[in-house]
């Protein structure tokens, strides 16, 4: 594995970062003190690619790899906590399934429309109000056949994007018998009727990034809004999940990285018995160590996503990546908080922000208590 960015890949990089550091940082306090989406990232993002960034060119995407796809979601991460989960909910599970299992009347209605900055965006609905990580047996929202259409019944809690997005690829259960054979995806548009948007949910963090709960009242869609096969909706779906937990390991980083870079420049202005702190072996330690565990956590993340790239499995290496990525950003921004003291605890200073932005991350998309069974059942496995 060659750990070196290719050319493209670090002009990639570069016109990400510029982009975050004009259109979403400076932003960033003011989505997280007024809960509004940064709808001018998107309509700039867009032709970046930045909204198809899984999207193939023939429906308007970038269709970057998977190492580029981390690095856009870092540098995102390292500018605003909300407008990058928000991306990250898009790209990795708003649009992925269609990519991969959608048929080509769909991928044609709706990839383009969502990738070019125009209109709203994707959503991916999975978790129910009395399930969390049990996605198999506790599925109750259920979709039924009526002459050319489905019927939806149920509801769903916690999902990105709700409110923002042109549809909804909701998992639903297709056969009452239940069984791993017995959920399928469908793709809901948001005005379809009998479609209910709760409001958004009061968070700890994430303000900006609108999460809801979803009711589905004899919701009516076409046979034809079927994603994938009828039957492989929790299989798709896991493998849909293999590709977000990259995504939100890197936006993880990007996080720790801000909040690393917070840290650094305050302990160099931040004075105390006549020296800046940054003079100070305590101060220096905890830098060492959060720079540290900021470049371990990107080395695992980029190995993950070259084997994504390469084609080879990487369920294991993905769930590594998360694991270590969200509890790592977790610490280094409650060290960030820390070496500056009380001023840390403070809403003036950008590190307390940080900090309820990355706790979300190790619960998100898998909590780490799943990453852990994940992980562990791979390596009984190997043995």
């Amino acid at each position: 594995m060659n750990f070196d960015l290719n050319d493209e890949q670090k002009a990639w990089k570069r016109a990400v970062h510029d982009f975050v550091a004009k259109e979403v940082k400076p932003k960033a306090r003011e989505v997280d003190e007024t809960d509004a989406f940064n709808w001018e990232a998107v309509r700039k993002g867009g032709p970046l690619g930045l909204l198809g960034m899984s999207i193939p060119e023939a429906y308007n995407g970038a269709n970057v790899d998977a190492i580029s796809n981390a690095i856009a979601m870092e540098e995102l991460g390292w500018g605003c906590g909300s407008t990058a989960l928000a991306f990250a909910a898009h790209n990795g599970l708003g649009t992925t399934p269609l990519v991969w299992y959608g048929s080509e009347e769909l991928k044609t209605k709706w990839l383009a429309l969502v990738a070019e900055g125009k209109h709203k965006l994707g959503a991916l609905a999975l978790t129910e109000p009395g399930a969390g990580s049990d996605l198999q047996g506790g599925v109750t929202t259920k979709a039924e056949k009526q002459g050319n259409e489905w019927v939806i019944n149920g509801a769903k809690m916690w999902c990105t994007n709700a409110s923002i997005a042109e549809y909804i690829i909701t998992l639903v259960r297709t056969d009452p018998k239940g069984g791993s054979k017995s959920l399928s995806m469908i793709l809901v548009p948001t005005d379809a009727k009998g479609l209910h948007i709760a409001p958004a949910e009061k968070k700890m963090g994430l303000h900006g990034s609108p999460t809801h709960g979803v009711t589905y009242d004899n919701v009516r869609v076409p046979l034809e809004n079927l994603v994938g096969v009828e039957g492989r909706g929790l299989h798709q779906t896991l493998a849909t999940l293999d590709g977000g937990r990259i995504s939100i390991g890197a936006l993880s980083i990007g996080l720790a990285q801000a909040a690393l870079e917070a840290a650094v420049d305050y302990a160099h202005q931040r004075k105390a018995f006549g020296h800046s702190i940054a003079e100070f072996q305590a101060i220096q330690f905890k830098l060492a160590d959060m720079a540290t565990e900021i470049e371990l956590a990107r080395t695992m993340l980029h190995k993950a996503a070259w084997l994504k790239d390469e084609g080879k499995p990487y369920n294991k290496e993905a769930a590594m990546a998360k694991l270590y990525a969200t509890e790592m950003a977790e610490h280094v921004c409650r060290e960030a908080i820390q070496i500056h003291g009380g001023y840390g605890y403070s809403r003036e200073y950008n590190v307390e922000r940080m900090y309820r932005d990355a706790r979300l991350m190790t619960i998100g998309e898998g909590t780490s208590e799943i990453q852990r069974l994940v992980i562990a059942r791979h390596v009984l496995a190997d043995e």
